[in-house]
């Protein structure tokens, strides 16, 4: 019966192997949003991603259908935080899921006719959230990036607006002499503004897409600023003295969350493996007849 449920499976994953290949080369004409999906950062991919991504465009409708448009929203929304890190769109991320999810599955289903359940989990884990710990990992990445820019970013804005210039033109020089996810949200700020939108609007927009708590204090004290008609240069100073505050105590946090954690590392791992190396040595080095003590010949 094993023996069967083996040939089974194999011969589903030989039939999926298959149709994968099939589709990836065949030349079928795909909707304009899936092509564009393909193409978007499609030189920012790499190659094992982008095969990827065309052999499993063709069931990301399908994927998206079962996400529905709630999750589907929350998933873009959770891409942008990212930055789009690799192309990666929403049409894009239905397409690995699927891919993935056939992948982890699929052997999860061999691994557990050949009893291998530790396997089988970890397959199944791989197939659901491997996509999601990229985004994930991303999502940290870019906000760091982003808070370490911003107090250096307010620093040189600052003197560039008490040169003269307004507020506007003087983002715009600085933001052209940054590079990063800073800089590229600060541009899109700006596009939006010149299509139109409000300067309060454009950077809500800002503040929503990065889940970051300093982004969030440099919207809300430019919007209060202002508001109450606080000089913009000493605004930003203060923004980026706050920011530097904050970073501090945040060092000082993490350091004093390390010291128990070291603590326990040391005495739960560190200090039994040391006393047992010390009594090992000792024994073995008092040449005392074990043979004897314990009554054998």
């Amino acid at each position: 019966m094993t023996a069967l449920l083996l040939a089974c499976a194999a011969a589903l994953s030989a039939v999926g192997l298959v149709h994968g290949v099939a589709l990836y080369r065949r030349e079928t004409e795909l909707p304009g949003d899936l092509r564009v999906a393909l193409e978007v950062g499609a030189t920012r991919t790499t190659a094992v991603g982008s095969a990827v991504d065309r052999l499993g465009m063709r069931w990301a409708p399908l994927v998206l259908r079962m996400m529905g448009p709630r999750r589907a929203d929350r998933v873009r929304r959770r891409i942008d935080r990212a930055g789009n890190p690799g192309g990666l769109t929403l049409d894009r991320y239905a397409a690995r899921r699927a891919v993935y999810g056939l992948i982890g599955f699929t052997g999860a289903l061999a691994m557990l006719l050949r009893g291998q359940f530790v396997l089988a989990v970890l397959l199944v884990l791989f197939g659901l959230f491997w996509v999601e710990a990229g985004i994930w990992a991303a999502v940290r990445e870019r906000r760091a990036d982003i808070e370490r820019t911003l107090p250096d970013f307010l620093d040189v804005l600052a003197v560039v607006v008490s040169a003269g210039l307004s507020f506007r033109q003087a983002l715009e020089r600085v933001a052209d002499q940054y590079s990063g996810p800073w800089a590229d949200e600060l541009r899109i700020a700006l596009r939006r503004m010149d299509m139109g939108v409000s300067r309060r609007e454009a950077f809500d927009e800002l503040r929503r897409r990065n889940d970051s708590d300093q982004v969030a204090m440099f919207v809300t004290a430019l919007q209060q600023g202002e508001e109450l008609g606080a000089p913009i240069v000493d605004t930003l100073i203060q923004i980026a003295n706050d920011m530097r505050r904050t970073d501090a105590q945040n060092a000082r946090r993490r350091a004093a969350r390390a010291v128990p954690k070291a603590t326990l590392t040391v005495t739960t791992f560190m200090l039994p493996g040391t006393l047992i190396l010390l009594v090992a040595g000792f024994v073995f080095g008092s040449g005392v007849d074990f043979g004897a003590l314990l009554g054998g010949g």
